[in-house]
């Protein structure tokens, strides 16, 4: 028996490879797609599911999102690697009165020791046109260590669930269990995605 398998370096360079090897191939995946209408079809396909799933466990949000300007619907896998790690995503904003779909990106750095795989799926509301507009041109970030107390639904019936992250906007963010209790989206970025629009 080879006495290296079992050090503590060996064990730990293995796991760091397997790590980035499913780094690297999760944050691939949305590349592998044969054409850009196809990688299109399958964010709008991976948004409506996100869309059922709130809808199941936040019922109000369905009417709270048909009756706004826009929405936008992201998913990012998450990765964190002992000392730092990262994230990427793909979502689209959709404007309710025009149904213009603007394709964008999502972008999470992070620090801190640990080791973890973590799936994100988020759910913006933007109450008026220029909340929209904002995000859509300008894109958005959430600062470094921000995090946000969902509505409980006393000081806005409509809301409950989501959390209040900048004038105009609402956030939704679903975990495996359901509706996130405090939303947590440390140094997300979102911005254009100019290859697919």
């Amino acid at each position: 028996m080879n006495p290296s398998i079992h050090h503590p370096g060996a064990i730990m360079r293995k796991l760091i490879l397997i790590a980035t090897a499913l780094f690297c191939t999760a944050f691939s995946l949305p590349t592998l797609a044969e054409s850009k209408d196809q990688q299109r079809a399958e964010i709008r396909t991976a948004s409506q599911a996100i869309l059922n799933k709130l809808y199941k466990v936040q019922p109000a949000s369905r009417g709270v999102i048909a009756n706004a300007a826009g929405y936008g619907v992201f998913s990012n896998f998450g990765m964190k690697i002992f000392v730092a790690g990262g994230g990427t995503g793909h979502g689209m904003v959709v404007d309710n009165a025009t149904r213009k779909e603007t394709f964008m990106k999502m972008a999470e750095v992070q620090a801190g020791l640990g080791f973890s795989i973590k799936k994100t799926q988020v759910v913006f509301v933007f109450e008026n046109e220029g909340a929209l507009r904002q995000f859509v041109s300008s894109g958005w970030e959430f600062g470094a260590q921000a995090t946000a107390a969902a509505s409980d639904g006393k000081s806005g019936m409509a809301y409950q669930g989501a959390a209040s992250v900048s004038p105009g906007v609402w956030m939704y963010q679903l975990t495996d269990k359901g509706l996130a209790a405090e939303i947590t989206a440390k140094g997300t970025k979102y911005y254009r995605n100019d290859e697919l629009n």
